[in-house]
């Protein structure tokens, strides 16, 4: 089996209550490093935390617990940016050096699965190590701007987060044509984890169990929607990495299009946005992941729940 060395670019923010609104972050960040710790194929190299679903600061402490408590210390942990790309100030951080040292010395995926700005920040201070990104795995994008990412039933729409926090860290990839996947909540939207399969996360290691208890008031909110559980979307980036004959994708063209806030109600063309948009008449070559394998949540589950091997 072929060794796939992996950098990992997170928001992670599991447990952590939103900063902006009310109710809790995410924990699908959670999802994907767990499973790519358990993964044999997988060689990863470091773990940068980025802004996102959170703040740096905690981001970046969360990566620095999971690595710790579940990876047994072994993969070292990098502070990356507090916010998105300023033209007119480009600065490196801790992870960009980091990111930049690994790729001098070997080919990389990168997963990016909060707002895709230290990939960007990199390839504006490191352009010429471009050729060593072998993929950058990404959580964004949709066909259509009427493609809504809808959460539960009740008319709420959730934002392209990653896109939407740094829309000039996508155009700096795709302007130096480095090979991007995306993950789009067309193909998450397909995946369910619900309150049988947080049961059954509790039955498995530490970290199972510690991303389980954290997880419940991230299904809470969902429940709330109407929905009956929650849609993991990282970790179709993580299983796309791990094991690509489970996802089903495309080649598609990326563009950006301006067009109204979809996330507003009522919005009567006062508010708009950028989008990102995948389709056959865009700009910039992409694998595009729409679909999963008929079996995929029991493959899912297992890939969650095996115990790691150790040497």
């Amino acid at each position: 089996m072929e060794t796939k060395n992996i950098w990992i670019d997170t928001d992670l923010s599991v447990g952590m209550k939103r900063h902006i609104r009310e109710g809790y972050c995410d924990v699908d960040d959670g999802f994907a490093l767990l499973q790519l710790f358990k993964a044999d194929n997988i060689d990863i190299k470091g773990i940068s935390a980025v802004f996102g679903n959170t703040q740096i600061d905690d981001a970046y402490r969360l990566c620095q617990k999971m690595s710790n408590e579940f990876a047994k210390k072994e993969i070292p942990v990098y502070r990356g940016a507090g916010s998105a790309i300023n033209l007119q100030k480009v600065e490196s951080n801790e992870a960009v050096e980091a990111m930049a040292a690994a790729l001098k010395g070997n080919h990389l995926t990168i997963m990016a699965i909060g707002p895709a700005t230290n990939v960007g920040i990199l390839l504006l201070k490191y352009p010429e190590l471009k050729k060593q990104i072998k993929e950058v795995v990404l959580v964004a994008g949709r066909r259509k701007p009427t493609d809504y990412f809808k959460i539960g039933n009740q008319g709420n729409h959730a934002r392209d987060l990653n896109f939407d926090l740094d829309n000039i860290a996508f155009n700096l990839m795709f302007e130096a044509e480095v090979p991007v996947t995306l993950c789009p909540f067309e193909i998450s939207s397909k995946v369910w984890i619900n309150a049988n399969d947080l049961k059954t996360l509790e039955n498995g290691e530490t970290g199972n169990q510690w991303l389980a208890e954290h997880s419940q008031p991230w299904l809470a909110q969902w429940v709330n929607q109407g929905a009956d559980g929650f849609n993991p979307f990282d970790v179709l980036a993580s299983h796309y990495i791990i094991a690509p004959e489970d996802i089903i994708s495309e080649d598609l063209k990326a563009k950006l299009e301006i067009h109204p806030d979809d996330t507003i109600k009522d919005n009567d063309r006062n508010v708009f946005k950028n989008y990102l948009l995948c389709d056959k008449e865009g700009s910039y070559p992409v694998k595009y992941c729409f679909d999963v394998v008929n079996n995929y949540h029991e493959k899912l589950m297992n890939t969650l729940t095996k115990k790691k091997l150790t040497s």
